[in-house]
């Protein structure tokens, strides 16, 4: 077996090693949501009790403690409704409709043939209005997975270039990868959502503690039990800071990860890497959608950023993607002229 983080070698360790990865990325995010639970319990405790600093975070713990079952079960709620409910949602954001095989039977064709050489279910196919050249994989179940192409794709690729788009679709699907990052931006979501809940709960909080403390004289236990309970909200508030900013970097890793294992797996499937390549080339920075939120770009082919952006890019360059696929599966780069 390879370690998780050991540099993968070849095609098939690749795949092994990202596989890995995004798995201790998901437990990661959940263990982010038990952490707010632990934040809000702290923050609960230096509202309601006049301890020191000790003491709060000890009745903080054993709260947590007691309703981690809770919050579990919460999340797993959350992420349900969601799994039922995905396309529908998805469809409000960006309206792509059915794409027919009267309207695209060399690329029907192509994907059929490339779900039976791996014996999968084909996916329904769809098209976003739109001239700009990306696409994107969605859904969680056999019912549901669509892989959506943009009007501007279909017109800018070779057939080839578009069967090696629609390899890299597959396999997310087929990898999990859709349901996965569906997961992952439901927890990250979940973050956010008790993040601001906390700092609310802190905004009418901390006027009716520190007023409090203010009226009763100032005697050493108050003001003893009131930097404790300075020091608890310090400490929460910086657990609540680290938790959000740790999901969305998590998220943004896991997509980057998947993106890898994705033109891997097009490489895999179509046996033409150069295809792969040539048409990251065509969409570099071209494919950003007008009016998509950020949660769909991040399931798309390419999520287009630069300078300092790049930085909190859901995908990882092209640059990046093309020289793995030199050197994990054997592609040559032939440089698009400008």
């Amino acid at each position: 077996m390879i370690p998780a983080f050991t540099p993968a070698f070849g095609l098939y360790t690749h795949i092994q090693a990202n596989r890995r990865r995004s798995i201790l990325l998901i437990v990661a995010l959940f263990a982010l949501v038990h952490a707010l639970s632990f934040a809000g319990a702290l923050l609960a405790g230096a509202f309601a009790s006049e301890g020191d600093l000790a003491t709060l975070l000890r009745e903080a713990r054993q709260s947590a403690l007691t309703a981690a079952p809770f919050v579990s079960a919460a999340t797993l709620a959350w992420i349900a409704l969601a799994w039922v409910f995905n396309r529908r949602i998805l469809a409000l954001a960006v309206p792509d409709h059915a794409l027919e095989r009267a309207q695209a039977p060399d690329l029907h064709d192509i994907v059929e043939t490339l779900c039976i050489s791996r014996g999968m279910t084909t996916p329904r196919l769809a098209m976003l209005e739109t001239p700009e050249p990306n696409a994107f994989a969605s859904g969680v179940t056999d019912a549901q997975y669509t892989i959506t192409f943009t009007r501007g794709l279909l017109d800018l690729l070779t057939r080839d270039e578009l069967e090696a788009v629609a390899a890299h679709e597959l396999t997310h699907i087929r990898n999990g990868d859709v349901r996965m990052m569906v997961i992952a931006m439901i927890i990250a979501g979940i973050v956010t959502f008790f993040a601001e809940m906390l700092f609310r709960l802190l905004g009418e909080g901390r006027g009716w503690r520190w007023g409090r403390g203010s009226a009763g004289g100032g005697d050493a236990r108050e003001d003893r039990g009131r930097g404790g309970g300075a020091a608890a909200i310090a400490l929460a508030l910086l657990i609540v800071a680290a938790a959000w900013a740790l999901s969305l970097m998590i998220r943004l890793a896991l997509s980057r990860t998947r993106e890898f294992l994705a033109d891997a797996g097009s490489a895999e499937l179509t046996k033409n890497p150069d295809a792969m390549i040539s048409a990251l080339r065509k969409i570099a920075g071209k494919g950003e959608l007008p009016g998509a939120p950020s949660g769909v770009m991040e399931m798309c082919l390419d999520n287009p950023r630069s300078g300092f952006a790049d930085l909190f890019s859901s995908h990882p360059s092209i640059e990046d993607r093309i020289a793995a696929l030199a050197r994990y599966a054997g592609g040559r780069d032939a440089p698009q002229p400008a």
